[in-house]
């Protein structure tokens, strides 16, 4: 299975220029986790609740732009990216979400979330099934040396 099977694609963004407070509002909000950063077209950071201070740090929040609080180096993935090579990627790097990136472009976005709930649901590519065939299903058996 593919990111691009899975991926959230109405991505919630948030520009470096924006007030901490007001970003913490909207993940609230929304229920979300991760805002990805993006500045001209291009992902230049992640910001998560966490980096936010989470609900009792509005301290943390005041007079702060979420360029001061995001996570400027991001890890992001390809669509085409497999669901254990991102969850190789999130564990080696220790994060939370992956954005997807095509082309430089924000396509979607993955979550540790998203990869536990299908992992808790049990989701499984289908198995392809084929014919097994049986010495019954190649016709009548010959003997040797009979007559054709």
């Amino acid at each position: 299975m593919r990111l691009e099977e899975i991926m959230t694609t109405n991505v919630e963004t948030a520009a470096p220029g924006d007030q901490a407070e007001d970003a913490w509002r909207r993940m609230r909000d929304s229920r979300i986790h991760h805002l990805a950063v993006v500045e001209g077209g291009k992902v230049v950071g992640v910001i998560s609740g966490r980096d936010l201070g989470g609900p009792r740090s509005s301290a943390l929040r005041t007079d702060r732009t979420v360029r001061d609080l995001m996570t400027h180096r991001t890890v992001s993935a390809k669509p085409t990216t497999t669901l254990r090579q991102a969850a190789n990627l999130m564990r080696g790097y220790s994060v939370g979400c992956l954005p997807v990136l095509d082309g430089g472009r924000l396509r979607g976005i993955v979550t540790v979330s998203d990869l536990l709930e299908l992992l808790g649901r049990g989701v499984e590519r289908p198995v392809e099934t084929t014919q097994r065939k049986t010495l019954k299903d190649r016709g009548p058996r010959r003997r040797p040396g009979a007559p054709r």
